[in-house]
């Protein structure tokens, strides 16, 4: 299903000729420095709290909201840097910085982006950086829930927006609370999930290198799997043109996972990647002029080859390890987005 964020389509990478507006965004996080028991310890502080109230977490989607808007109807990604982070961060500017430099006068297409019936998952923890899930409804992107996560680093800093998907309503999973309705957080280390949350990133990159044989963690078939992975074999070898990609994990810094304990005893993901699409010309050809808006973000001449390079934020559900189900890891939403790109 077609999903939309701002005036720009959410969607798997599709065939060369398509990429431009929609190949910077397709169908984001605080450094955690954990503990061995899971728990984030700066200056000292030790007590377990919820990370934020429900009142300022929704002051703190409101603020993003504006900002957001402001900074797509002026393409302007000083209108909201204050308030992204990470993934989001490196999707959102590039997505800005090239609508700039194709309509220097702003988005005239610009159309405000409305969260409604908003719901926070808040979970509890000790010290620096916290961090909280905002679930709404959103006037784009059709049914689909809208997830972003928001971090901060201390008690004085700006809320900031460091993961973003788009999922179906019935896809997410309900989360352990306690009697108050505070979530728990699982610690990057965590081993009851089938796949350690800090382990994600670097198990989705070799699945989608190597596929179900290329490393321990298994991934249910979907969009975001068994399909994109269909979708690169086709697309890596046309006449005249050979395509390649490589994928890493990003893990560090403002890059880590973040993962909210489900009821089941899993655990629901966020994550990011990094995928670079290398398209070499044969002999005598060469490649295909891309959309603008990838020109935007180019740099050197385009002669034989072409380096694309993206960054991938994920929400997976990771069952719990306890040798009930089949223990595969489900990717329920993906929001990608061209960042950068080199002509040689």
């Amino acid at each position: 299903m077609s999903r939309y964020l701002g005036l720009r389509r959410l969607h798997e990478v599709r065939g060369f000729g398509g990429f431009g507006r929609s190949a910077l965004i397709a169908a984001s996080v605080t450094a955690l420095s954990l503990t061995a028991s899971g728990c984030v310890v700066v200056h000292g502080e030790r007590e377990v709290l919820p990370a934020t109230t429900r009142a300022e977490a929704a002051t703190a989607l409101q603020e993003f909201t504006a900002a957001y808007n402001k900074a797509d109807k002026a393409y302007d990604s000083s209108l909201d840097a204050e308030y992204t982070t990470g993934a989001l961060a490196d999707i959102d500017s590039a997505r800005l910085t090239a609508g700039k430099a194709n309509s220097p006068d702003g988005n005239a297409r610009h159309a405000p982006l409305k969260l409604t019936d908003a719901k926070f998952t808040i979970p509890k923890k000790a010290g620096w950086p916290r961090w909280f899930l905002a679930d709404a409804a959103g006037n784009k992107g059709g049914d689909s829930r809208w997830l972003l996560v928001f971090t901060r680093s201390g008690q004085d800093e700006t809320w900031e927006a460091a993961y973003l998907t788009l999922v179906a309503p019935d896809a997410l999973p309900k989360f352990a609370v306690d009697e108050d309705g505070w979530a728990e957080a699982v610690p990057a280390n965590a081993a009851d999930p089938a796949v350690p949350p800090g382990e994600l990133s670097a198990a989705y990159a070799t699945y989608l290198k190597k596929g179900e044989d290329g490393g321990e963690a298994a991934f249910a078939e979907g969009p975001h799997t068994s399909a994109w992975r269909e979708l690169r074999t086709k697309k890596s070898v046309r006449p005249g043109l050979a395509t390649q990609y490589i994928d890493e994990p990003m893990t560090n810094g403002d890059y880590a996972p973040l993962a909210l304990r489900t009821e089941d005893g899993g655990a629901l993901v966020f994550f990011t990647t990094r995928h670079f699409e290398k398209q070499t010309a044969a002999a005598g050809a060469s490649v295909p002029t891309p959309n603008k808006d990838v020109l935007a973000l180019t740099t050197g001449e385009i002669r034989q080859t072409l380096t694309m390079e993206f960054v991938s934020n994920q929400v997976a559900l990771d069952p719990g390890d306890d040798g009930g189900g089949d223990g595969e890891v489900e990717i329920l939403g993906r929001i990608q987005g061209l960042t950068s790109a080199k002509g040689e």
